[in-house]
């Protein structure tokens, strides 16, 4: 494998840590693929679930900060995966999202599951290009 495609483990005080055994996100050469963020708040370790559009916000900001890590940002990703454990809350998890991807929003899918890590409501993965 060249340099250029070494695989990178990205790690950031800024989210919270990996709770099993795997990395918050991975580079390889320009590519970023991020492990599923749910609503955990790294100072203090709790979930942020007092509603769908809190914990949705906590997610996006987590993603946010581990894309920063890996030398990406939001307005640099390509394609989320949304786990959301309720299709009901689909509206007000869409309205925070684009709050978030304002411009050039990335491909997305969303799936329902029966259940998340900690009781999660909501879990998004991404894939971003490298600014660096």
């Amino acid at each position: 494998m060249s340099p250029a495609m070494t695989k990178e483990v990205v790690t950031t005080d800024r989210a919270p840590r990996a709770i099993g055994p795997y990395s918050a996100a991975i580079r390889v050469g320009d590519w970023v693929f991020t492990a599923g963020q749910i609503a955990i708040d790294p100072a203090s370790g709790e979930m942020v679930n007092e509603s769908i559009e809190a914990e949705t916000r906590q997610v996006l900001t987590n993603l946010k900060h581990v894309l920063e890590a890996a030398g990406s940002g939001l307005d640099q990703v390509v394609k989320t995966t949304v786990f959301l454990a309720d299709m009901n809350d689909f509206p007000k998890l869409n309205a925070v999202y684009a709050e978030f991807f304002k411009e050039k929003p990335p491909a997305r899918s969303t799936v329902a599951v029966r259940s998340l890590p900690k009781g999660a409501r909501v879990e998004i993965e991404a894939i971003a290009l490298a600014k660096e």
